[in-house]
Order: structure tokens, then sequence, then C-alpha cells
């Protein structure tokens, strides 16, 4: 079985969302979580909380999100418990945030790059594997602490 990847996005961030989608399709089962039509109204935080939390309950494997600089969709993602989502416009980190953070969302900003290095960025997150290094596994279940409580103290 395929992994299965979550897409979200708003109305900026919908033409890069269908092209990776086109693109990612053959490799990776595909979860679009929305827009499924261009809306020049919607919210990034309806489309980037239901990827988010398809990829906290393991329905998706890793999530993608574009909005116009990939700040909403970030901020919106980290919102859900077990989600660690980061903007990125290199390679290098998104590649990076999976191997020592093991980052499971990759943002986005669709007025920041264009589809040629969305692509590599999508492609360097979705090859990537967490090290489980001893420094970068006790670093993680430190970040882990904190979301547990910060769930404590609500």
């Amino acid at each position: 079985m395929r992994q299965v990847v979550a897409f979200g996005s708003d109305h900026v961030g919908f033409e890069m969302k269908g092209e990776l989608i086109r693109r990612l399709k053959d490799r990776y089962e595909i979860m679009d979580t929305g827009p499924a039509a261009y809306d020049a109204i919607d919210d990034y935080p309806d489309y980037a909380g239901t990827a988010a939390l398809a990829v906290a309950s393991g329905k998706a494997w890793r999530g993608i999100l574009i909005c116009g600089s990939g700040v909403g969709v970030c901020i919106a993602a980290n919102k859900v418990v077990g989600v660690r989502a980061s903007v990125c416009h290199d390679t290098f980190s998104a590649r990076q945030g999976v191997e020592h953070v093991d980052m499971n969302v990759l943002c986005m900003g669709a007025r920041v790059i264009g589809i040629e290095l969305a692509f590599e960025l999508a492609t360097a997150f979705l090859g990537a594997k967490f090290s489980g290094e001893a420094k970068h596994r006790r670093r993680l279940d430190k970040l882990l602490e904190i979301e547990k409580k910060s769930l404590a103290g609500k």
C-alpha cells in the first residue's frame, strides 16, 4: 500500500496544490482536503486543519499545505496535537526537518516560490526519513514533553 499524503491549500495555493498532486499521484496515495474548486474568499484554516488532523490521526502519513506565504497554514497545522509543521522554501530545510525533528507537515508559500522549487521541496520532504539518532530522539522527546505540558495546562 502506498503512503497517504494529505494536501490542503487556500485560494492562493490552489493552483500549486493541484500541480503538485498531478506530479505526485503516481508515487503516493493522495488525500486532497480541499478546496475542491477555486474560491477567492476561502479560509486556509479550514483546509490546513483538516489535513493536519488527517496526519495526526494516522489517516495520512504526511501533509503538504500551501497558502500565500506558508505561514498561515503552518500556524493552523501546528495547533493540532501531534503535528510538526514548518514553512520551508529550501530543500535543505525540507529534508533536515524530517531527519532531525520528524517534521510531518510541509508548508509552502505560493507567492514566495514557483512550482519547480515546490516540487523539489515536496520530493525532498517526502523522501526523507527521521534519523532516530540519540540526539535527535532526545530533542524530539523534549518537544513532545512541551506539547504534553501544554495540553495538561488547558
